[in-house]
């Protein structure tokens, strides 16, 4: 992912269930990359033009909303668009800005996002997902063995797969930059929320520890 990012290419998280949407909403805003937490759309990559086209179509929406144009309209037909622009937005709003196809997936749970899955790996875009035991790994590229049930472990593989983008993401800034001239301390570490064990019986402190996230490549398993 951080090279992916490296290279000025985004990342699309995808996560429509439940115990996800929440995780990727924040973490995608957290990297600035794009989302889908509601509904895939079929398409969504294979027909990106017709998919731009509806988001084109829900930025229209909220320009006349911002600019009180829609005020021009009849009530009742104001109370359709309106029903429009926030169906749009919860399909589209987290890729609406995005103007081009994605480097990467990271998807939780591939089995339930199998179409968006499928749509990738037909357009060449690798695959890095979160893969359960009810799950398939032969359509993944990246494995990153989980429980994708689970809304605490959903977090921790979707923070770290933030991180990794937003790393790649400073890389391809600082060599967008190009060297300065005077060497400058390097940066703080970016910041994450660390797990937190349970508290000990006798009161003591919580130990911050860092769990890992494993990533297996297709090809090196096999």
């Amino acid at each position: 992912m951080a090279d992916t990012t490296a290279g000025g290419q985004s990342v699309l998280f995808v996560g429509t269930k439940k115990q996800a949407a929440e995780a990727i909403y924040e973490e995608t805003d957290r990297a600035g990359m794009f989302f889908v937490n509601n509904r895939w759309l079929g398409g969504t990559l294979t027909n990106f033009q017709t998919i731009k086209r509806s988001i084109e179509r829900l930025k229209k929406l909220e320009q006349m909303k911002a600019d009180g144009s829609i005020n021009r309209f009849p009530k009742k037909e104001i109370q359709s668009l309106d029903r429009q622009m926030a169906k749009l937005e919860k399909n589209l709003g987290g890729i609406k800005n995005m103007d081009r196809l994605p480097g990467a997936l990271f998807v939780i749970d591939p089995r339930r996002e199998r179409i968006a899955v499928h749509e990738a790996r037909k357009l060449g875009i690798p695959v890095v997902a979160v893969v359960d035991t009810n799950c398939d790994p032969d359509d993944v590229d990246f494995v990153i063995p989980g429980n994708d049930d689970a809304i605490r472990a959903i977090r921790l593989m979707t923070s770290r797969i933030a991180d990794a983008c937003i790393e790649g993401r400073q890389r391809y800034d600082e060599a967008l930059s190009g060297p300065s001239d005077t060497e400058e301390p390097d940066a703080p570490a970016q910041d994450y929320k660390p797990y937190v064990a349970d508290l000990p019986s006798q009161g003591q402190a919580p130990e911050a520890v860092q769990p890992e996230v494993i990533v297996i490549r297709k090809d090196e398993a096999e």
